[in-house]
């Protein structure tokens, strides 16, 4: 992976001017993408689907379209086509890269890509929520109905519904409790924090390594690694930083 000689185009004092900006860490790590990207090669095939696809995306329906919003990204063809494919090449550079590890951290990161569904009742007074617990429980009334008319959190706006979400996203408590659950069953009245909560697991989805979680794994592990690379070469830039203002 070539690099640009970032000492040598901005000096030391630019490169502290960056620094301190915050703009020397993104500098680095775009350049790294770019050099990456180059030596992947795009076939012909791959380049339609692409561009058709950021076509339709853009609601591009003419060349004379195409044109014009490229001139608004006042970029050249080039430049445009290299904008274009860079996403496709990164997801190719992930894959070849990491693809060998993908199921290991699948495996590792389960718990937070299983999705749940559950119903929600937030409330302050632990008699209300024992009342609504009773009513549900003997279908006196509708657990959609009573979260939009008493629930005291956002749920309140969704009838009570929360998710799809990770199940490792809620609260311990809350998560501990669904976890020990199944689907359908109503859990009786506990408090967390202020409130008192009354809550039903409606639906688990566990994560599945297909090729599309594969791709995922792979990106992740791709931009570990890049953070890694480009924290250590903005060390050994402040190394030469620091030689060069003592020299």
């Amino acid at each position: 992976m070539n690099l640009p000689d970032f000492q040598g185009l901005f000096g030391a004092t630019g490169l502290s001017l960056l620094h301190r900006n915050g703009l020397l860490e993104t500098l680095v790590e775009r350049s790294m993408l770019e050099a990456l990207a180059l030596d992947i090669e795009v076939s012909e095939e791959a380049k339609t689907t692409i561009f058709s696809g950021y076509m339709h995306q853009h609601s591009l329906k003419s060349e004379e379209a195409k044109e014009e919003h490229i001139a608004k990204l006042k970029l050249t063809n080039a430049e445009f086509e290299e904008r274009v494919l860079r996403p496709y090449r990164i997801a190719q550079i992930a894959k070849a890269r990491f693809e060998a590890k993908a199921e290991g951290r699948f495996l590792v990161m389960k718990e937070r890509l299983d999705t749940i569904v559950y119903s929600l009742l937030r409330l302050e007074s632990r008699p209300l929520a024992q009342e609504l617990y009773l009513k549900i429980a003997h279908k006196e009334a509708n657990f959609a109905d009573l979260a939009g008319k008493y629930s005291q959190g956002n749920e309140r706006n969704t009838n009570g519904i929360v998710g799809p979400t990770p199940l490792n996203q809620s609260h311990p408590i809350l998560m501990e409790k669904l976890r020990a659950t199944a689907p359908g069953k109503l859990l009786e009245p506990f408090r967390i924090d202020q409130w008192w909560i009354v809550a039903r697991l409606e639906k688990v989805a566990p994560a599945t390594f297909d090729e599309q979680m594969s791709n995922k794994m792979s990106m992740e592990l791709f931009q570990e690694w890049l953070r890694q690379e480009t924290q250590n070469t903005l060390k050994k830039l402040n190394f030469n930083n620091n030689e060069e203002a003592q020299s």
